[in-house]
């Protein structure tokens, strides 16, 4: 089998179920900014070492990605016969790093410039990767209900490549370089 097929040579692909829809359609938009968080975080993985803390949840989160793109693929009428779901404990445990590394380095009390170091940008890219889906998906979501547990799941996975930039900054002893306070934390 070869890898092109010459069926989207006139601006349609195939979605689950077998439907062909647009290569602008929503669904593909959305799916389509999955995919480039999964990969974004595939390079923040070629960073560390293969035995660094963090493989092993970012492999996690690479296969319910996977998971996710594949029921937003699937329009809702049909979803149910899709044998894909992304585990809602991948949430939990999401949360359960975040609090780790909050608790070890304090929580942020400013809007961060991107950067750092070569790690650190790449968690701030993949966070800014995944607000761009989670945008895309609120967006397919007006049209073709997108279900809660991805919805929350891409929500909590740009809090947490915010947190492991700023947590690679505080491993390292850098600077983190502010921008300003968040107005809703500042004192009054």
């Amino acid at each position: 089998m070869r890898i092109y097929t010459r069926g989207g040579d006139k601006g349609k692909t195939g979605i689950y179920g077998g439907q062909r829809v647009d290569k602008d359609d929503v669904r593909i938009e959305a799916n389509g900014t999955l995919d480039e968080l999964n990969c974004i975080i595939g390079v923040v993985r070629s960073l560390i070492a293969p035995d660094h803390e963090w493989q092993q949840l970012l492999f996690r989160i690479q296969n319910e990605l996977m998971e996710a793109m594949s029921q937003v693929a699937t329009p809702s009428e049909i979803r149910d016969k899709n044998p894909n779901k992304l585990d809602e404990a991948t949430i939990t445990l999401c949360e359960e790093q975040i609090d780790q590394m909050d608790d070890a380095m304090g929580g942020s009390y400013h809007f961060i410039l991107p950067g750092g170091n070569q790690l650190s940008a790449q968690l701030q890219m993949a966070r800014a990767i995944a607000r761009r889906s989670e945008r895309r998906l609120w967006t397919l979501n007006k049209v073709d209900e997108v279900p809660a547990t991805i919805l929350k799941f891409i929500n909590r996975l740009s809090d947490l490549f915010f947190t492991m930039a700023r947590f690679e900054m505080h491993q390292h002893g850098d600077m983190e370089e502010k921008w300003k306070n968040f107005l809703y934390k500042r004192n009054k």
